[in-house]
């Protein structure tokens, strides 16, 4: 498992955030799509002030993320202070993780108010509390996951009697292998048996085990796709997106403590005004934004990647406000099948009042839930 790290940001001046959202909104314009004109939609007084949220006392937002390259609009946001600068009297704390369980694992113990995690540790966090504890407020990020095999292994077929690593027993890439193996009638259960052996191990073990041929392949995110090719000479057997109708689903997302969004609407609004401003800055400035983005890792993991490796990882994913929702609805099934979930229903998972309130000041369609 991943350390958990600790970092905290300083207020910034209230004015000057109006200043600086407002010149924000009206560089955005209303042309494109939500993914690329996604940015700041104004102030929070006056977001508030046409949607009804209500400014409250300054508070602290406690903000999770991973230092992963599909966590690149956390990464900007942190590391160019557009959270901080939407949050204006807000303060904003940050905590990283490894994967979604832990994080899912902080906010029940209400180490942290909000986190970027994937579809499934979403999903189970939803469903554990009796869809008390948390609602999907926003999208973050599409694509840029699959497995990753020894060049010897051509076919599924090929994976019975192997070992595939993932990040977590029940995290996002967890639960595509598991639905992607079904669909290739080989079986895996939840204890490493069945035809192929399925490892839930942190990602960073992963590249280690694999160089090392202690592992025969593994489903991951980005960046470790990308390394496990590019420096473990591996291939690509399944890119995720081929499963999935136009190649779009959710790999990232922005959930957030019920109890904190009924408290603090604005913060939660203004925290995802950061969040679009870091996805149009991505969009805007993609050399610039691969530069950050791996700053903010090397900053977390006391490592930089190498620049081919997030070249690659960026083209591999999309940014987008969007949280994709019929994806989340499969992603359930799947884990349902997989005898990792109770049942699937998710009826109350999203809230995306907020969200679309940024897309309207934009003059963006507005996204939709289940």
């Amino acid at each position: 498992m991943g350390r958990r790290r600790l970092r905290t940001r300083g207020v910034i001046g209230f004015a000057a955030v109006l200043a600086v959202l407002a010149v924000l909104a009206a560089a955005c314009g209303s042309d494109g799509s939500p993914t690329a004109s996604a940015a700041g939609a104004g102030s929070s007084a006056a977001t508030a002030s046409g949607g009804g949220v209500q400014p409250t006392a300054p508070t602290t937002v406690r903000l999770g993320y991973f230092p992963n390259v599909t966590h690149a609009p956390a990464i900007v946001g942190v590391e160019k202070g557009f959270f901080q600068q939407a949050l204006g009297a807000h303060t904003l704390k940050t905590s990283t993780f490894n994967a979604g369980p832990e994080a899912v694992d902080a906010l029940f113990s209400d180490s942290i108010d909000a986190s970027f995690v994937g579809a499934n540790p979403a999903i189970n966090a939803f469903q554990k509390s009796n869809g008390a504890a948390i609602r999907i407020v926003a999208g973050s990020t599409s694509g840029g996951a699959g497995l990753v095999v020894k060049p010897e292994i051509t076919k599924a077929s090929d994976l019975k009697g192997k070992r595939i690593a993932t990040p977590q027993l029940g995290n996002t890439q967890d639960v595509a292998l598991r639905a992607y193996l079904k669909t290739q009638g080989l079986s895996a259960d939840t204890t490493g048996g069945g035809d192929v052996s399925i490892i839930p191990q942190a990602n960073a073990d992963t590249l280690t085990q694999f160089a090392a041929g202690d592992i025969d392949g593994a489903w991951v995110p980005e960046p470790f796709l990308s390394r496990l090719q590019q420096e473990s000479g591996g291939k690509l057997l399944v890119d995720e997106k081929t499963l999935w109708p136009g190649g779009d689903f959710v790999t990232t997302q922005l959930i957030v403590a019920t109890k904190f969004l009924d408290a603090h609407p604005d913060a939660v609004l203004d925290l995802i005004k950061g969040e679009a401003q870091a996805i149009r800055f991505i969009t805007d400035n993609p050399t610039d934004a691969q530069k950050v983005t791996n700053d903010g890792i090397a900053k977390i993991s006391g490592k930089p990647l190498k620049d081919a490796v997030v070249q690659a990882a960026f083209a591999n994913l999309r940014f987008t406000l969007d949280p994709i929702a019929s994806s989340l609805k499969k992603s359930a099934q799947d884990a349902y099948d997989a005898g990792l979930l109770k049942d699937t229903k998710l009826d109350g998972i999203y809230d995306l009042s907020l969200v679309n309130q940024v897309l309207a000041g934009l003059g963006q369609p507005a996204v939709k839930g289940l």
